[in-house]
């Protein structure tokens, strides 16, 4: 630890939020990073803990704490606090493989483990310490200076073992797979369904929040160690699972669980509802596209670089997003962006404290109320936050084949026979108009055809059966991880996963395993 009193001479400042009216004109990220001297004196109020959370991942109370990379945090702050961004780096990456994606993404597991929360007690003149280290904007930091500096340059095995390894999909999972075993020696093919590589990195997550042109260098990095990328190889489908069973020493399906949830309610039929996942997929396709057909010298992400189909197109309507988490809210702000009348985000759940409750304590993750980039820009141009909390929609009203309104009612949860059930609350029905519905509501587990092509066995969840730490399938060599194994989750347990299924993999090919 550089500085032993860093926690208290130096209160908390986080990455600055361009103004809402300011991103709301394009895609581009919304984040403005700290000077290095400001940085610096972020990293030094880690106090290299003799206990730290942060990196535990352990479970209390039923929940995981901290971070499922067990990344070395007090390490590579003390590094970054001394200005040795190659020591920061080279500790970062020693258990995070792609902190590019998690230093703009991940919700920060760290950061709400971390012991300066623990603190209850102000220090002198009232100072109240109790927020955490700036973990997840250090870490993005770091990365960030290793690739402009130089420092992440191809590291191309010296000696590759002959092994073949399929990688089914290239989101988190996938990539993280591919990149440990790549480094380990073996030879890596990636195959991937979408034109792109990235999964739900790449057509999932909207461009202000994750710049594809940064998906693009790590996989360019990738390209240039010697992983192998195919686009367009929808295995079950335009590609039989036999050539690869035939192929190769060993697969790892990492398809992610993108079966979305409906709602199941009358009107459904209607066009202009929505899959979460399709409508971003398709507003990140065309923003791609556009520059992708055009001697574009201007790279920036514009809104008038979108192009969608009118049952796609927010603009000038009535908005409806079902659900609450990270999608609904990329939903949200992504509606808000390309011109939509109004936004309103409906979630079933009652709205959260504002403070952690007695049965939610430290280290476990706050259970508290969140304002996110989405809700902020609706609040900045409309004037109100537009979630609607404890409602669902109970029936779509159509004409001629297209939504124009739907019933919403309250819900809540009671026990009913002895089981917990949603039900409706009675006289709280209303009426609201809707050109457009965007289901957020979560997935139901893994697209089953993939899986199913290689014989592999499904739980009840609709997940792959894979015991957690061995990732082995029913099916001889053919392994699993990520959202396609545990269910839709975050993208830092996705990399985990795989680097752990790499290191499985590493040891039926050899073994034994370095990983």
């Amino acid at each position: 630890m550089g500085l032993s009193n860093g926690f208290i001479k130096y209160t908390r400042i986080e990455n600055d939020w361009i103004e809402p009216k300011v991103r709301l004109q394009n895609f581009e990220e919304m984040h403005v990073l700290l000077n290095d001297e400001e940085r610096r004196k972020q990293a030094s109020r880690c106090m290299n803990c003799g206990v730290p959370m942060c990196q535990s991942a352990i479970k209390l109370g039923g929940m995981v704490t901290g971070c499922p990379l067990h990344n070395f945090i007090p390490e590579w702050n003390d590094a970054l606090y001394k200005g040795q961004y190659d020591m920061a780096a080279w500790r970062l990456l020693k258990t995070s493989s792609f902190p590019e994606f998690t230093g703009r993404v991940c919700p920060a597991l760290c950061e709400k483990a971390c012991n300066c929360i623990s603190m209850e007690k102000p220090y002198e003149n009232g100072q109240d310490i109790k927020d955490p280290v700036t973990i997840h904007d250090n870490e993005l930091y770091i990365i960030e200076k290793a690739f402009a500096s130089g420092y992440m340059k191809p590291q191309v095995p010296k000696v590759r073992s002959g092994k073949k390894i399929a990688v089914v999909g290239s989101g988190p999972a996938g990539l993280a797979v591919a990149d440990l075993l790549n480094r380990r020696g073996h030879n890596v093919t990636v195959f991937e369904r979408e034109d792109r590589i990235g999964g739900l990195l790449m057509y999932g997550i909207p461009n202000m929040k994750l710049d594809k042109k940064i998906i693009d260098r790590r996989v360019n990095l990738m390209k240039a160690e010697g992983v192998e990328f195919v686009t367009r190889a929808d295995i079950g489908n335009t590609m039989k699972a036999e050539e690869l069973l035939n192929g190769f020493d060993a697969v790892a399906l990492c398809c992610g669980a993108k079966k979305a949830r409906r709602l199941n309610v009358a009107g459904e039929d209607a066009k202009g509802i929505i899959p979460a996942v399709d409508f971003l997929k398709a507003v990140t396709k065309s923003l791609l596209d556009s520059h992708a057909v055009t001697d574009c010298k201007d790279d920036k992400a514009k809104i008038s670089d979108i192009h969608l189909t009118d049952d796609f197109d927010p603009k000038g309507k009535n908005v409806i997003v079902v659900g609450g988490g990270d999608t609904g809210n990329d939903c949200t702000g992504t509606c808000v962006r390309l011109g939509a009348s109004s936004v309103t985000a409906l979630e079933m759940m009652p709205q959260p404290p504002v403070e952690r409750a007695a049965n939610n304590p430290w280290p476990q993750w706050p259970k508290v109320l969140k304002t996110d980039y989405g809700q902020m820009e609706v609040i900045a141009t409309a004037g109100s936050d537009p979630r609607v909390y404890k409602t669902t929609i109970k029936e779509i009203y159509q004409k001629d084949g297209h939504v124009t309104g739907v019933k919403t009612v309250q819900v809540e949860f009671r026990m009913v026979d002895g089981q917990r059930k949603l039900c409706e609350i009675e006289g709280t029905e209303k009426e609201l108009p809707a050109d457009l519905i965007l289901i957020a509501a979560g997935f139901l587990g893994a697209e089953e055809y993939t899986a199913k092509s290689f014989g592999v066995e499904m739980t009840p969840r609709g997940v792959v059966a894979a015991d957690e730490g061995l990732y082995v399938t029913n099916v001889d060599k053919v392994f699993s991880c990520g959202d396609m194994r545990r269910g839709q989750s975050l993208v830092v347990w996705a990399i985990a996963e795989g680097r752990e299924c790499a290191r499985e993999i590493d040891k039926y090919l050899m073994g034994y395993t370095n990983l």
